[in-house]
C-alpha cells in the first residue's frame, strides 16, 4: 500500500485545543481529514499553567480528531505562542573553504547552525531562525545564493526567541497525551501560511491573530519575515471586561460579546436593550446594547493600539518599508462585529479579515473555513512541508472464525433456543452510531461477523 503523507497540527490556544488531521489532494489543497476540539483548561495568555488539565484537553481533542477520519496520530506539529516570545534581527557569515564550489543547501545549513548557537539571555531558548537577505562577497540583496559562486556568505536573520521552560512544558504535556512532537512553529508563522496571499507578502503586510489569551503579529515585506511580535492580550479581557462591568457570569458576558457585541458604539441605539436570565430566581438583568459596546470598544481600542506600537517599531512610516497590502485580521477575535471598520480608522491602514480557505480542498466544511481555525490550518501545512507521516490508517482487521464444526456455544445459547433472538438483543450496550469511536467500529464489525456465522450454520444444520 502506498504510503499516505498525512499530517497533524495542533493549536493549544488560551480558549480551545484544535487538533486537525489533513493532507495533499491531487490539486495541491490541503484536504481536511478530521477535527477535534476542546475547550482549553490549563492554558493562560499561551502558557501552560496547569499540566494535567492541559494533557485532558489534549487527549479529548485528539480522541475527536481520531474518531472523525479514521486516522491515529503518531505526532504533531504545535503552534506556539505567550507573552514570553520576542523575536531579534541577526547579522552572521560563513567563510567558504573553497570558493570555486558552487554554495550549496549545506553552507546555508551551517550559517543557520551558527546562528542556532547563539548566547540568549538565562532561560531563553530560539525556536526559529529565518534567513531573510544574503550577500555573497559583499554584493546585497541576493534572496537565493544556491548555485553561486563566492568565498564569503553572509545573511541578515529574524530569529525568534522563547523561554525554555514554557516550551519544554508544551513538550511535556504532548508527550504524556501519548504522541510525539514532531516540530515547533510560532503561531503568528503558522497563520500566515493559512491566509495570506504570495502577493500581499511581497507588498507588505501585517497580520494581526487576535486569540483568546494573545494577540499575535507578523509582518511581512518582499516576500520576507520581518518582524514579529506576541501581545498578552485577546478575547478574553474583552469577555472579563463585559463581566465585570454588567455583573453577570463569564459565560453569559462570552454569549453577549459573540451575539450582541460591536466594536463600534455608535452603531447600537440607546433603547436596544437585550435581558439576561438571572441566578437562581433573582431577576433578569437588563443590559443596553450600548453600553455593551462601549465596554467592548475600549478594550478593542487597547489591542490595537498595543499591535499599531509594533507595526510602528517595525518602521511603518518609513516609505521604503511602507506597508501597502495593510492589514489582515484572522483568529476567533476578528469575527467581532465592525473591528475591521475600527482597525482602519486606528491604523489608516487597508484592511481585511483573513479566512484560510485560500489553501483548502473545495469541499471543506464552512467551519473549517473560519478564521478560528486559521492557525491549525497552518500547522497542518507547516507539517506537510516537512514531509511528515504523522498519522495512519486504523485498519479493521478480519477476523477468521474457524469451521462451524468446531464452534462450541459458550455465550450466545439464547440464539438457538429462542427461536433465533434480534441479534441487536445479543449486544449487551446501544451504541450511538454517530459518535461512536474506531474501538467500538472493530468490536461491532467482529461481533457482526460472528452472529452471521452462527446463523449460517444454524440455517444449514435446520
Amino acid at each position: 500500500m502506498e504510503k499516505e503523507n498525512i499530517a497533524v497540527g495542533l493549536d493549544i490556544g488560551t480558549t480551545k485545543i484544535v487538533a486537525m488531521i489533513g493532507k495533499k489532494n491531487e490539486y495541491g489543497k490541503l484536504e481536511i481529514l478530521g477535527v477535534g476540539k476542546s475547550k482549553s483548561l490549563g492554558v493562560a495568555r499561551g502558557v501552560v499553567n496547569n499540566i494535567t488539565q492541559t494533557i485532558q484537553s489534549i487527549q479529548q481533542a485528539v480522541i475527536e480528531a481520531e474518531a472523525n477520519s479514521g486516522y491515529k496520530i503518531n505526532d504533531v506539529v504545535v503552534g506556539i505562542a505567550g507573552q514570553h516570545i520576542r523575536s531579534i534581527q541577526h547579522t552572521d557569515y560563513v567563510i567558504r573553504t573553497n570558493p570555486e564550489e558552487v554554495i550549496s543547501g549545506r553552507d546555508i545549513q551551517l550559517l543557520i547552525d551558527q546562528v542556532n548557537k547563539l548566547a540568549m539571555l538565562p532561560g531563553e531558548e530560539i525556536i526559529h531562525v529565518l534567513p531573510q537577505e544574503f550577500k555573497i562577497d559583499g554584493q546585497a540583496e541576493i534572496k537565493e545564493p544556491i548555485g553561486m559562486y563566492g568565498g564569503r556568505l553572509e545573511a541578515s536573520f529574524h530569529v525568534v526567541v522563547g523561554q525554555a521552560s514554557s516550551i519544554r512544558n508544551v513538550g511535556r504535556c504532548i508527550q504524556s497525551s501519548g504522541i510525539e512532537l514532531s516540530g515547533l512553529t510560532l503561531e503568528p508563522l503558522a497563520s500566515a501560511d493559512a491566509v495570506l496571499s504570495q502577493e500581499e507578502k511581497e507588498a507588505g503586510v501585517a497580520l494581526i491573530d487576535i486569540g483568546g489569551g494573545t494577540t499575535d503579529l507578523a509582518i511581512f515585506k518582499d516576500g520576507i519575515i520581518r518582524h514579529t511580535a506576541v501581545v498578552p492580550f485577546g478575547g478574553n479581557v474583552i469577555t472579563d471586561d463585559i463581566k465585570e462591568g454588567c455583573s453577570i457570569i463569564e459565560k453569559q458576558a462570552e454569549l453577549l460579546k459573540t451575539k450582541f457585541g460591536s466594536a463600534w458604539p455608535g452603531e447600537n441605539k440607546d433603547n436596544e436593550i437585550v435581558s439576561i436570565p438571572g441566578l437562581r430566581g433573582r431577576d433578569p438583568k437588563e443590559i443596553s446594547l450600548k453600553n455593551l459596546s462601549k465596554i467592548i470598544h475600549a478594550r478593542v481600542v487597547e489591542i490595537v493600539e498595543q499591535v499599531f506600537t509594533e507595526i510602528k517599531a517595525y518602521g511603518h512610516e518609513d516609505p521604503r518599508k511602507k506597508l501597502i497590502a495593510g492589514i489582515v485580521l484572522t483568529g476567533g477575535g476578528s469575527q467581532l462585529k465592525h473591528i475591521k471598520q475600527l482597525v482602519e480608522y486606528i491604523t489608516g491602514m487597508d484592511t481585511r479579515i483573513g479566512y484560510p480557505n485560500e489553501h483548502l480542498a473545495g469541499n471543506s466544511s464552512e467551519e473549517i473555513s473560519s478564521p478560528l481555525f486559521a492557525t491549525a490550518v497552518g500547522l497542518v501545512m507547516n507539517s506537510i512541508e516537512n514531509n511528515s507521516n504523522s498519522a495512519y490508517k486504523i485498519e479493521l482487521k478480519e477476523v477468521v472464525a474457524e469451521t462451524p464444526k468446531q464452534i462450541v456455544f459458550q455465550q450466545p445459547v439464547a440464539i438457538a433456543v429462542e427461536e433465533k433472538e434480534e441479534i441487536s438483543d445479543v449486544i449487551e450496550e446501544p451504541i450511538n452510531l454517530e459518535t461512536e469511536t474506531t474501538e467500538h467500529k472493530i468490536k461491532r464489525s467482529f461481533f457482526d461477523r460472528y452472529v452471521e456465522k452462527i446463523k449460517d450454520f444454524l440455517d444449514n444444520a435446520e
